[in-house]
């Protein structure tokens, strides 16, 4: 049997796997990272305390496995920004001066008044990210440093993407992703049929950061690879010593971590269910959300990022649209609710989101009513962090219409619900918002991450949509689509599509509740004129 290694890097923990060549996870290790959040909207994390929990995940899931049985490598991780200086060792993008705090995190909303610079300007190459620049990328961050902390910008030797530091790392090679590039650092794809790209020059001149494309850009990236591609001369002989693995094995170019998600879940196969990429909308789902589509074409769409070409499948453009808080917003809700802590107190190991689901069943027997109709006089706006897609409005605030005196359990269940059915309705005007741009209808949802193990979720998702939702039976997607980068690198596929295909595996459908149609259309236009009326106070109060 052969093996490979997929190492994906979350928000708040590290992870390893070893996979079969057949796609099938076979062993996982986690490891939680450390966070600095000092300020409001300051997110840091640690680069020497991420690679250590890397290492640690990696050398637990290879215990007793020969090492001549694992083939390659891939890793994935949150598109954060690391910062490290002209030796390699890290250099401090906080404000506490503090160098173990070198990385800012993929949810750090420091560079708010940067991101509206840029988008000011209107560079052509805005086009490329639905015509705003998002202050989750790194040129904001970027001239946020090189403004507030000039020493680390002129100390700085490298700036990475999180997911081609960690292959740095373990290869000594300095190369960067084509999906970070493109992604998150306006990287441009010239001609897609010759394969030439490019770092625009007056893009960078325009955001006064044209110092970093000195010397042919070394500082952020001057060797490009396509995901999966082999970097350098493989695992480098120390780290290799360290993990008691083969020197010189394969490692993949790396990969965004929700992007690794797409490429696990986009070949999943379900009988009667159409297999075909571009009729799919992968969701990555865990503190936030990330949706993936994929076309032949290039396909800009107002607010959502992309188009980019092979950031995820070969030859293939991506739309990346997303939400900025899901998991966590759920967790908000019910965290902050008055019922929260006496119903976990009472109910010992079970998840207190299975205790909801359970309780409105229960509701719903009751009431004689389907559970979905239970928010009839309860509606969420969901962005209580903003808006990633597809209004890109990182200032938009949540809201809550239909609260009561009441703080009982049954309360907060039917919370928990209308927030549940907001976050799929924001998933509803994500499409919309594609196909108006070019898509053709979707025909399905592939879903991963910690919702996908949630079923209220994902029987409310095929509801809201009116779409067969498909959950894999190979529930880690995120660490199985690194682990393909591996499987490329070390060649053991004739190429991407193939590994896809023979390590996708299969899944279940779940279908969508005819009944509820009607119900969840009507809720919907709620939801549309909610964000109405926010925008409308805002004017108002501009005046």
């Amino acid at each position: 049997m052969n093996y490979f290694i997929g190492v994906d890097v979350g928000t708040t923990s590290a992870r390893a796997a070893l996979v079969s060549e057949s796609g099938k996870v076979v062993k996982v290790a986690t490891k939680n990272i450390q966070i600095f959040n000092y300020n409001v909207d300051f997110y840091e994390q640690s680069s020497e305390d991420v690679w250590n929990a890397c290492l640690y995940c990696i050398k637990e899931v290879i215990k007793n496995v020969p090492p001549e049985t694992i083939k390659g490598i891939g890793f994935d991780a949150t598109c954060s920004l690391v910062v490290v200086d002209k030796n390699g060792d890290p250099l401090s993008v906080s404000q506490s001066g503090n160098n173990d705090q070198n990385i800012i995190m993929w949810l750090d909303h420091r560079a708010s008044k940067e991101a509206d610079e840029i988008t000011a300007q209107q560079h052509d190459i805005l086009r490329f990210v639905g015509g705003k620049i998002s202050l989750e990328m790194e040129t904001p961050k970027l001239k946020w440093l090189k403004t507030n902390l000039p020493k680390t910008w002129s100390n700085a030797g490298y700036f990475f993407d999180l997911p081609d530091y960690l292959t740095w790392r373990a290869t000594s090679c300095d190369s960067r992703s084509l999906c970070s590039l493109v992604c998150k650092w306006t990287y441009e794809i010239l001609d897609a049929n010759n394969n030439t790209s490019q770092w625009n020059p007056s893009y960078f001149k325009q955001t006064c950061l044209e110092d970093l494309l000195q010397n042919g850009g070394h500082k952020i990236g001057k060797v490009v690879k396509s995901p999966g591609e082999s970097v350098g001369n493989g695992l480098h002989p120390l780290v290799a010593a360290e993990l008691d693995l083969v020197p010189h094995m394969p490692v993949g170019a790396s990969i965004i971590d929700a992007h690794s998600g797409g490429l696990g879940l986009i070949g999943c196969q379900v009988d009667g269910v159409d297999a075909d990429f571009s009729s799919r909308l992968s969701l990555i789902c865990g503190t936030s959300t990330c949706h993936m589509a994929v076309s032949k074409d290039a396909l800009p769409t107002p607010g959502i990022w992309g188009p980019y070409y092979s950031a995820m499948v070969p030859g293939m453009w991506l739309n990346e649209a997303g939400q900025s808080v899901t998991g966590k917003l759920i967790d908000f809700i019910i965290d902050s609710h008055p019922a929260s802590n006496e119903i976990k107190a009472r109910i010992g190991d079970m998840h207190i989101q299975e205790y909801l689901t359970k309780l409105l069943r229960t509701i719903s027997t009751r009431e004689k009513v389907p559970v979905d109709f239970l928010t009839k006089e309860v509606h969420v706006w969901p962005d209580f962090h903003g808006n990633r897609s597809p209004i890109a409005d990182p200032t938009l605030k949540g809201m809550i219409s239909g609260l009561t005196l009441s703080s009982t359990e049954e309360n907060l269940a039917i919370l928990y619900l209308a927030t549940v059915q907001a976050l799929c309705y924001g998933t509803r005007h994500i499409m919309e918002t594609l196909v108006t741009s070019g898509y053709k209808p979707f025909k399905s949802i592939l879903i991963c991450g910690g919702l996908s193990k949630n079923p209220l979720y994902v029987q409310m998702q095929a509801n809201t949509v009116h779409l067969p939702v498909v959950v894999p039976e190979e529930v880690e997607s995120v660490l199985l689509g690194a682990a393909i980068l591996g499987a490329c690198a070390a060649g053991h596929f004739e190429n991407m599509f193939e590994a896809i295909s023979r390590m996708g595996g299969r899944g279940k459908s779940i279908s969508p509740e005819d009944s509820t149609r009607n119900y969840h259309d009507k809720k919907y236009r709620v939801y549309k004129k909610m964000l109405e009326d926010q925008l409308a106070y805002r004017n108002i109060m501009n005046e």
